[in-house]
């Protein structure tokens, strides 16, 4: 699902996250560039919204489109017919909007947990929270609990709750140091992995195991407007809680000792961290399952871009792990048609070229 976090040593640092203050010459300038980036990467966002909601088997036309919406506007213009229009309305738009989203959501609690944790392959899924969800997931279809959308959804939601639970549980007389969070989120995912197989290898048939293996590689087919409005919900305030903690996370990016000589709790502010991803990514996994890769190589091709400061890290992460995931999800669904393949295949073939070659512009292979 996603790269192995122990893969390096987990308390060697991150690429130096912070930088030196701005001139007062310097300033301006850099700021206004910014500005212009900002601009240009929520006009990429936009039209990679409008476009991808093009993008399938069923052509739809830059009019078509605008039919459907000025049919939902009230505007008086002349609908699509119903099963074009649903088309567009119930099934691609939902699911672009949902890949938008989650990329957001993965590649920001990629960015935070690479600074809480020190370490340069920390992901969303660090945490053990994905194999939680998986876990959860696999025991609704299993057994029959809840058949629909919303059951597996709520099965892979309370999975992932109880696999932070734990890792809480586990922490809880510790100082919350990298080393810790990363050895224990690793041995709580394995040990969610393992259930998850146990009672796939115990209870389900041939197709159960077949479609639970499709779910569990990342796909944005099952969204849908009710789990679109709870990522809605959750994903800008989960961002805009990390984007409040930008000054504590440059100075956790240097080490402990340093973000306390800057008057930060260390401990309450990695606390509040570790809940703001676990949520964002419990959410993200719950609705379309676990989709590697964005969170690792989006905020390092960013952090490449931008610096390393986070007040301006964190939003073009997000817009740029938004563009990705919507980008890569037409691709699925179109590059093997009629056959759809998951998402998180997708994201894994890209995700390995391009974070090596991130490595190398930045002179680390």
């Amino acid at each position: 699902m996603s790269a192995d976090p122990v893969a390096a040593d987990p308390v060697a640092p991150a690429a130096p996250m912070a930088a030196a203050p701005l001139t007062a010459g310097s300033a301006t300038p850099r700021a206004g560039r910014l500005l212009v980036t900002a601009v240009l990467g929520a006009a990429a966002l936009a039209a990679s919204l409008a476009a991808a909601v093009r993008i399938g088997a069923a052509d739809v036309g830059w009019t078509g489109l605008g039919r459907v919406f000025g049919t939902r506007l009230g505007l008086g213009v002349e609908p699509l017919p119903p099963l074009l229009d649903s088309l567009v309305w119930d099934l691609r738009l939902p699911r672009v909007l949902m890949a938008a989203l989650v990329g957001a959501s993965l590649a920001v609690c990629g960015a935070v947990l690479q600074a809480v944790t020190r370490n340069a392959l920390a992901d969303p899924y660090l945490l053990g929270v994905s194999s939680g969800a998986s876990a959860g997931a696999v025991t609704v279809v299993v057994l029959g609990i809840g058949a629909s959308t919303l059951g597996v959804t709520g099965g892979a939601l309370a999975g992932a709750l109880l696999s932070f639970g734990l890792l809480l549980l586990l922490l809880r007389r510790t100082g919350l140091d990298s080393v810790r969070i990363v050895l224990t989120g690793v041995v709580i995912g394995q040990l969610f992995t393992a259930l998850t197989s146990l009672v796939l290898m115990a209870s389900a048939d041939a197709d159960t195991t077949r479609a639970v293996t499709h779910w569990l590689l990342g796909s944005m087919a099952p969204a849908r407007w009710d789990t679109v409005a709870v990522c809605a919900v959750v994903t800008p305030l989960g961002l805009a809680a990390a984007w409040l903690c930008s000054n504590a996370l440059d100075g956790l990016a240097f080490g402990t000792d340093t973000a306390a000589s800057l008057g930060i709790d260390v401990r309450h502010t990695r606390m509040l961290l570790l809940v703001v991803t676990a949520g964002l990514t419990a959410v993200a996994v719950a609705t379309v399952g676990a989709i590697g890769f964005v969170g690792l190589i989006v905020p390092h091709g960013v952090r490449f871009l931008v610096g390393p400061l986070h007040r301006v890290l964190l939003p073009y992460t997000a817009l740029a792990g938004a563009v990705f995931l919507v980008w890569t999800d037409a691709l699925a669904r179109v590059a093997f048609g009629p056959r759809e393949v998951p998402v998180g295949v997708l994201t894994a073939l890209l995700g390995v070229p391009i974070f090596l070659l991130v490595l190398r512009k930045r002179g680390e292979l």
